[in-house]
């Protein structure tokens, strides 16, 4: 399996699909976001951050579920805009103690200000929750993993409480190492 992984936090699936030679040319050109699903399918790791361009997103912008990512992620995207603000903070649940991707972090967490809801695939883990919706799941799909993370790494969702936690950097390196297959789920 390779040991290499993708990352995508607020970037809108246009970004990915229309190149310049097919935006401003009009030529045909390949579709990078079926390439990303194919090299997922092959072994590779993919992990999706949420943010107002990640997921459907604000206003349904980012359109992730018109991509061929939509089969390739372990969550289903809604048809709308996503964003759930919470600006008096919300607290993640780990609901998967001990698994992997999460690297032994605790089970508290900081709190959060906002995230992209989504729902859990049937065959995916829930990893963590924020109040009734998943925050962290992760899958396999063909021979690789994916996970996606519902909230942001950065702010404004993550406020300084968050991205300046202890486990930070545990529970970051512990998701991109389980989707990339350098751990395995012994959960």
């Amino acid at each position: 399996m390779p040991t290499t992984r993708w990352i995508l936090s607020d970037v809108g699936a246009n970004s990915f699909l229309l190149t310049d030679e097919t935006f401003l040319r009009s030529e045909v050109t390949t579709n990078r976001l079926a390439e990303l699903a194919a090299y997922v399918a092959a072994g590779g790791g993919l992990v999706m951050v949420g943010g107002y361009l990640s997921f459907t997103g604000i206003d349904g912008r980012a359109r992730y579920a018109q991509s061929p990512l939509a089969e390739v992620l372990p969550v289903t995207m809604l048809d709308y805009d996503d964003r759930v603000e919470v600006p008096q903070g919300a607290t993640p649940a780990v609901a998967a103690a001990g698994h992997p991707a999460i690297g032994g972090v605790g089970e508290e967490w900081p709190r959060l200000l906002g995230y992209n809801r989504l729902a859990a695939k049937e065959e995916a883990t829930v990893v963590a929750t924020v109040g009734d919706d998943p925050l962290l799941v992760v899958g396999e799909y063909g021979d690789g993993r994916t996970a996606a993370f519902a909230s942001d790494c950065a702010p404004h969702w993550a406020p300084p409480e968050f991205v300046e936690w202890p486990d930070y950097a545990v529970l970051w390196s512990s998701i991109v190492l389980w989707a990339g297959g350098r751990v395995t789920a012994d959960v």
